[in-house]
């Protein structure tokens, strides 16, 4: 087996687009869950609709790539209040279900037949991001080892990512902040101090549910190509695993949770299918690896909450929720 070449694909992902798309959906899902105690399942759904409302306006509409940018953005506030209005009121559990719910229809709507035209069903959409990439400023070339697209992407993928941490980190240090920690501790005692509990958590919601769907074009845009398919259910959870590694209640955490989460999923792939080629390993089939190594990763996840629950960076009285 090269160890070399499978340790550097491994670290390649350390900055890889998709890595980039983790880190922002799981800091919307930090701001839902770690700091306003909203049981949010259904991150994948922003990041659906943040994506397909970027496709959809560019090849329907012939939107420039920044009007498409709003679209998007403003089909996810929308998102927001068709999912809030009548499930913030909710217990954490309902609301869980609620939302992973509201994802699933997403995912749905979108592959329905009769809106074939619009957002191409099962098939997905396709061959959008020309807009984006004109706006590239890097001439052709190579830049560390990348094409002058793929180096592009990331610049504006992990620049997103570092402008969100720090408007995150600004309002979390806030009043507005403060209060929204509050809610997370004890909704009562912040209500009975006259704060509207409602609309912190509607605008806990929306901010979140942006960071979502910016992910979503992150996500889609180096594959120039958007399927229902990858935003089911099991992407939530992904983002989940990446929030837990790093810590629910903090704003590094997520960022650096998506890093550890894809370095430790290609690393264990790599390794299985060497093992696999080189013939160490009889008993299963590259199908079978792949499968195996998200039993890993699972069994990590469960080792990390038996032996570090607040994660990487977490604060264990961040856990204390009332």
């Amino acid at each position: 087996m090269d160890f070399g070449f499978i340790f550097s694909s491994a670290l390649g992902e350390l900055f890889s687009p998709t890595t980039a798309a983790y880190a922002l959906a799981a800091l919307g899902l930090a701001v839902h869950f770690g700091y306003s105690g909203l049981l949010n399942f259904g991150q994948a759904g922003f990041m659906a609709v943040g994506a397909y409302g970027f496709a959809i306006s560019t090849l329907t509409f012939d939107a420039p790539f920044f009007l498409a940018l709003l679209i998007a953005v403003l089909c996810s506030v929308i998102f927001a209040f068709i999912l809030g209005i009548p499930t913030l009121r909710l217990r954490a559990d309902y609301l869980a279900i609620v939302t992973i719910a509201a994802a699933e229809i997403v995912r749905y709507v979108v592959t329905t037949n009769q809106l074939t035209s619009v957002t191409g069903s099962a098939n997905g959409l396709a061959a959008f991001e020309g807009t984006f990439y004109s706006m590239n400023p890097f001439p052709e070339g190579s830049y560390m080892g990348m094409n002058n697209r793929d180096f592009f992407i990331r610049v504006v993928g992990w620049g997103l990512v570092i402008v969100c941490c720090v408007l995150v980190w600004l309002l979390m240090r806030s009043p507005w902040g403060r209060v929204l920690k509050g809610i997370r501790e004890d909704e009562n005692a912040v209500r009975s101090l006259g704060k509207n509990v409602y609309a912190y958590k509607m605008q806990a919601l929306i901010i979140g549910g942006v960071l979502g769907a910016l992910a979503g074009m992150i996500f889609t845009l180096p594959r120039g190509a958007v399927q229902p398919s990858n935003y089911g259910t099991e992407l939530t959870f992904f983002l989940w695993t990446c929030l837990l590694l790093g810590g629910m209640a903090t704003v590094l955490g997520p960022v650096i949770g998506a890093m550890i989460f894809w370095v430790v999923l290609s690393l264990t792939q790599s390794l299985l299918y060497g093992l696999i080629e080189s013939g160490a390993i009889t008993w299963l089939t590259t199908v079978q690896a792949g499968q195996l190594r998200y039993i890993l990763v699972g069994v990590a996840l469960m080792l990390l909450m038996i032996f570090r629950p607040q994660g990487v960076f977490g604060n264990k009285k961040e856990l204390a929720f009332a």
